[in-house]
């Protein structure tokens, strides 16, 4: 039962991100953000709600066996740069819609990326599945620096 309990807790801290990152995003995504001249490349506005609560399910689950080979050296160290993750990504999108700062976004999300590199490695290390699902998540954060730094520049 408990290992049930801690994979909705998982969720749970990774949705409490999504509400945070979502509360944060809501006031400018509809004023601010339509202003700012983007790559042609930006994905629709409808395409990220989809993909980041696919990619919260897949941190989550990726946490959670990790979680259950916490006795195995690294695990610790590894959920610690899980939830370092999870704090970094809510910080981006105060900076990024919140503060309307995108500038401070890149060099915020570069930091990020490289927290998410490390989790990547060290969850394949303890387990290939965690590995497996922890990379969506890391593909999608590179595509958002690269966007993230383009809509810095266009918009500087």
């Amino acid at each position: 039962m408990q290992r049930w309990l801690y994979l909705v807790l998982f969720f749970v801290a990774s949705y409490t991100v999504a509400a945070i990152g979502g509360y944060a995003t809501a006031g400018s995504v509809h004023t601010w953000y339509p202003t700012l001249v983007k790559p042609s490349w930006n994905p629709p506005a409808a395409v990220f709600a989809p993909v980041w609560t696919v990619l919260y399910a897949a941190m989550s689950l990726a946490a959670w066996r990790i979680w259950l080979r916490r006795d195995q050296p690294g695990a610790g160290t590894a959920l610690r740069l899980f939830f370092a993750s999870l704090v970094l990504n809510a910080l981006w999108s105060v900076l990024f819609f919140g503060l309307q700062r995108p500038g401070w976004a890149l060099l915020e999300v570069v930091v990020l990326w490289g927290t998410l590199s490390a989790v990547e490695v060290r969850f394949r290390q303890l387990d290939r599945v965690a590995g497996w699902l922890w990379a969506p998540y890391v593909a999608w954060v590179s595509f958002a620096t690269v966007l993230n730094g383009a809509i810095w520049w266009l918009n500087r």
